[in-house]
């Protein structure tokens, strides 16, 4: 018999599994006094290493190189810091009946956050698609985000996103943009040093996220925030973010279509257009909500994987398209013999 083993075209990322026991870790031992106050502020020093990363990494010349294709990367904009906020706000409309305010918030956070850039490029790759644009589109939202997703949480979420006031804008500069500006500066001295020691990096990266989930899930704990979620307002939580990514990929898929881009461009804006950044997100929540921060993420958490299990089968079937397929030669083809001038096949 066959040893069964698990879809490769449903996947289930391990670092979601890892945030997901850094959940339970939190649940079961949540940082209190003294330990609450060092998990905090290592968070927010991992946060702004985090941010310097970012800048340090983006390079300058492959996002001027993108700017050449200006209607691609503004259609995934559009998607991402409008189409997305609308449909978000439009779900305000789903309170109380599927869910609770708390998650609403979350949900609507979860709408203005950054697009992805490494799951983004691999889909568009494994689908055959325009990897170059979906690397500057990626990098455009990433660096956009930092700057329009604090603004946007300003405007829509108001007073009510937890902890979100006008001195959050102040930490929002301080731990985030001016990492990012200082990481973009540097780059000249520091980047070869980035690129060579990238998987490292990556680990820190991943680990600095792990932290800043335990710091936000403890909070939550500790006021005991995850009282105000059921198994049921879970599942409609669940039901809402299906329908949510579904239109997305719709809008996306059709809508490139009807603004005349080709196929591999069309591919580039619906994974580019219909996914969100958990790298981008957990961070920007945990300065935005405070001690709210777990309910915030908790949308954001459960969409990122909903996203990789989807996109992955669309990615896959794209690929047996017959127009990305290479098309077969029309004969073997004809080489000279060295020295004798006939030819072989």
């Amino acid at each position: 018999m066959k040893r069964l083993r698990w879809p490769r075209w449903m996947p289930i990322d391990p670092y979601i599994l890892l945030l997901l026991g850094t959940v339970g870790l939190a649940a079961l031992l949540p940082a209190r006094g003294t330990g609450a106050d060092v998990a905090s502020g290592a968070s927010t020093g991992a946060i702004a290493f985090l941010f310097f990363l970012y800048g340090a990494r983006l390079s300058t010349r492959e996002a001027m190189d993108g700017v050449r294709h200006w209607r691609l990367h503004v259609t995934v904009l559009a998607c991402t810091f409008v189409v997305f906020p609308l449909l978000g706000l439009a779900s305000r409309g789903l309170v109380p009946v599927f869910l609770t305010d708390p998650l609403y918030q979350g949900l609507l956070f979860l709408t203005l956050v950054p697009s992805t850039i490494q799951s983004s490029i691999a889909f568009t790759s494994i689908a055959r698609g325009n990897v170059p644009a979906a690397i500057c589109a990626g990098s455009f939202s990433s660096l956009v985000g930092i700057v329009v997703t604090p603004l946007l949480a300003a405007a829509l979420l108001g007073g009510s996103g937890g902890g979100f006031s006008a001195d959050s804008v102040v930490e929002i500069v301080l731990q985030l943009l001016l990492p990012f500006v200082a990481g973009q500066v540097l780059r000249r001295w520091i980047g070869g040093f980035v690129a060579r020691h990238k998987k490292v990096l990556a680990l820190v990266d991943r680990g600095s996220i792990l932290l800043v989930v335990y710091t936000a899930f403890s909070e939550g704990m500790v006021q005991g925030v995850w009282h105000q979620v059921s198994p049921v307002r879970l599942a409609g939580l669940l039901a809402v973010e299906a329908v949510l990514l579904a239109v997305m990929l719709l809008l996306t898929w059709y809508g490139a279509k009807g603004l005349g881009f080709g196929r591999a461009d069309r591919i580039a804006i619906q994974f580019a257009g219909s996914k969100k950044s958990l790298a981008a997100g957990l961070p920007m929540a945990s300065v935005l909500f405070g001690a709210q921060a777990s309910l915030a993420v908790l949308p954001l958490m459960l969409f990122h994987q909903m996203q990789l299990m989807v996109c992955a089968i669309i990615a896959k079937r794209r690929s047996r398209d017959p127009e990305a397929l290479p098309a077969e030669p029309d004969a073997a083809p004809v080489r000279t013999a060295v020295g004798t001038g006939g030819r072989s096949a």
